[in-house]
């Protein structure tokens, strides 16, 4: 009797997915002079965006929805294993700097938890019951999403997250990088880029995980302008931590209105640094807490607050 080989079930549903696929036109390529295998990498990087376009209508549906639990509270979550989980984490990283967010409103996790972040933490991306456990420690609502993230689509703890998320109500997304995949069909918003074999087979840190950023900075920052924390293309909600932020907030400001520096340094030391308040004490000449009441009464939209103060003139 013939034992069966280990792994059979995994090994049978590599051999269906695309991203796992072998190139054999790739077979020789250690032989290639540098460069030419620096073209060969660039070539198909260019693939990657047509993949995302493909995906356009799904991604701006998951993002309405997405924008519409956040306006009303609710958090943005994103799960998953080894590359995919870094992405979510980096992406959820970059919010707050950004946008001004609370680090609790956009949260990253990744099977095996922070050490998973710079080493392999063995088993963690093949448990359900991780991500179950992960996503109870937040205390989900119904006005949270969850986006699970894995370019294979089948690995469990990001299929886990989208699964305990629904059962608690909560918005899913599925990104994954293979068409038909378990992920997307668990989730209510299913988004599979298919961006064909890797350049190294089954490597999909490489344009797998190119596409999984492309889609998450499209999902974090349109989602953002739709909450209103920019103006038109400028970052008014931006925290300046650093002299790099601090003299990009000054520069917005100018760039918005049009006023003299010295205007600039009163209107922002009027409103602690805080880019919107200060255009809108320079545009609307109020003072700065009228300014931070307005904003409070237009859900923190500028443009809206703006409007707001030309009806009181």
């Amino acid at each position: 009797m013939t034992a069966t080989p280990p792994n059979e079930d995994l090994r049978s549903q590599l051999e269906t997915m695309t991203t796992e696929a072998f190139r054999p036109e790739l077979a020789d390529v250690d032989r290639l002079p540098t460069l030419d295998i620096a073209r060969l990498m660039n070539s198909e990087d260019a693939t990657v965006a047509g993949a995302v376009t493909e995906q356009l209508p799904r991604i701006a549906a998951a993002i309405d929805a997405i924008a519409d639990r956040m306006d009303r509270g609710g958090r943005l979550v994103y799960a998953g294993a080894g590359t995919a989980g870094r992405l979510g984490v980096l992406d959820a990283s970059e919010c707050p700097p950004t946008f001004n967010t609370d680090p609790s409103r956009v949260v990253g996790l990744i099977a095996g938890g922070p050490d998973a972040l710079v080493t392999s933490v063995e088993g963690a991306e093949d448990s359900r019951e991780l991500a179950h456990a992960d996503l109870a420690g937040l205390g989900l609502t119904a006005d949270d999403t969850v986006v699970g993230i894995s370019a294979s689509g089948r690995t469990p703890y990001a299929i886990g997250a989208v699964e305990y998320a629904r059962s608690r109500g909560a918005l899913t997304v599925g990104l994954a990088c293979n068409r038909g995949s378990a992920l997307a069909a668990a989730a209510e918003h299913g988004i599979e880029v298919v961006v064909g074999p890797e350049f190294l087979t089954g490597s999909t840190r490489l344009k797998a995980g190119t596409a999984q950023k492309l889609v998450l900075n499209m999902l974090s920052t349109i989602t953002m302008i739709r909450l209103g924390k920019t103006y038109g293309n400028l970052m008014v909600d931006v925290r300046a931590s650093n002299d790099k932020l601090r003299a990009r907030s000054r520069r917005i400001v100018a760039q918005v209105t049009g006023a003299e520096d010295d205007a600039i340094e009163r209107a922002l030391a009027a409103t602690d640094g805080e880019v919107k308040n200060a255009i809108l004490v320079i545009l609307a000449g109020v003072d700065g807490p009228t300014a931070a009441r307005l904003l409070g009464e237009s859900a923190g939209h500028l443009r809206a607050a703006l409007a707001k103060a030309q009806t009181r003139d």
